[in-house]
């Protein structure tokens, strides 16, 4: 589902007139659920997707860092570590250089890199494409400087990259799931501590498919939507005395309403980050029992709170949902940050075709741009691959 690693090694050769000392692959990811809860220190539960971010490096020594993308038009972008400085690049550029300037500025000796890169993980479909490039880039520099560190550190360090040097205010769950996921599996991962479980999801033996409906509707998390929703959460926590919204247990949620009063707003965020963390271990618990086709509806109920309590759908998501549950699915939900980008559908095998059509015909019917439909295999996180 990438450029093949050779492909990526020749170009680099093409590009620095020698060959890479190495080729690296980075997946995007797709949330089963847990969504906006991973800043809110909660629960969420993420897999990788085949798609990768591939990248090409050559480790330099003379503070010199150097950048070319198969993906963006334009020749190689040569940058100098030392003047490396936050939120001062708006390209795409921002995303490897701020992975050299968290490192450095954690103490790590990097010293500068020739890099190619190439991704698959498509931009803006909410299935962490900047996630997947941050973490090929930092892995690769920590095999090339034998920097030791383990896959949630790295995630740590590229989360901190696009927080402060990119300036998108994102929580930690896209970098760990493309550093640590493995094939075959969920992450349920604890975003407070970074414990994680894998979870088993082969839903092939079980007879049933995930898709991936990316509605071509283009988002970003740097815009000020998403930094408001975090804000919010953030002022919820305050006023309820926690140090995150993830401190608010379940069966005290009516409670931790009350006492917010006529913040409607902050209500409703409150009310999504506690019922979405309680979603998650009822996935978990779910799935941990056999009982797979039963997280459908937790799918759905999913989707309802991030359209009406934490509004980050849009008319082409909750369109692929409804859709797609009329026409037999067992579940369906948008996924990532919203405003756009994807919906995950969970079906039988059998009624892949016939959900498939359903949603393509009710994009054309509603005059949309027509979805771009894949299904979805839990597979291996960040590696080496050549």
């Amino acid at each position: 589902m990438s450029e093949s690693s050779e492909a990526v090694a020749e170009r680099f050769e093409e590009l620095y007139g020698a060959a890479p000392d190495g080729v690296w692959a980075a997946p995007g990811r797709v949330n089963l659920i847990g969504e906006h809860t991973d800043y809110n220190d909660g629960f969420v539960m993420p897999f990788a997707l085949p798609h990768t971010a591939v990248a090409a490096l050559t480790r330099r020594d003379d503070g010199v860092l150097r950048l070319h993308s198969a993906d963006v038009e334009g020749p190689v972008v040569e940058l100098a570590v030392d003047a490396l400085t936050p939120e001062s690049d708006k390209r795409w550029t921002a995303y490897p250089a701020g992975v050299v300037w968290a490192l450095r500025e954690a103490g790590h000796a990097v010293t500068g890199a020739d890099i190619h890169l190439a991704s698959s993980v498509p931009a803006g479909a909410g299935l962490s494409s900047s996630a997947a490039l941050e973490v090929v880039v930092a892995l690769a520099l920590n095999d090339l400087f034998g920097l030791g560190l383990r896959g949630w550190q790295l995630a740590r360090l590229c989360q901190r990259a696009e927080n402060v040097y990119v300036g998108a205010p994102v929580g930690i769950m896209d970098q760990t799931a493309s550093a640590c996921c493995e094939t075959g599996h969920a992450l349920f991962l604890d975003t407070r501590d970074l414990s994680q479980r894998q979870i088993p999801f082969d839903l092939a033996a079980e007879g049933m498919r995930l898709l991936v409906v990316d509605t071509q509707v283009k988002h970003s998390h740097s815009e000020g939507e998403y930094g408001k929703r975090r804000a919010g959460c953030e002022k919820g926590a305050s006023l309820l005395g926690v140090d995150a919204l993830r401190d608010v247990p379940y069966d005290g949620l009516d409670a931790a309403l009350e006492r917010l009063g006529d913040e409607e707003e902050i209500r409703r965020l409150v009310r999504h980050v506690v019922t979405e963390d309680q979603r998650v271990e009822r996935v978990v618990s779910l799935l941990e029992s056999g009982d797979t086709r039963a997280i459908g509806p937790v799918l759905v109920e999913g989707h309802a709170s991030l359209r009406d309590d934490f509004r980050v759908s849009c008319p082409e998501l909750d369109l692929v949902v409804e859709t797609a549950v009329a026409a037999g699915a067992l579940g369906a939900r948008m996924t990532g940050g919203g405003f756009g980008g994807s919906a995950i559908v969970l079906t039988e095998e059998a009624d892949v075709p016939a959900v498939t059509k359903a949603v393509e015909e009710a994009f054309a019917a509603a005059g949309l741009t027509a979805p771009r439909v894949f299904g979805a295999v839990p597979s291996a996180g960040a590696r080496r691959v050549r």
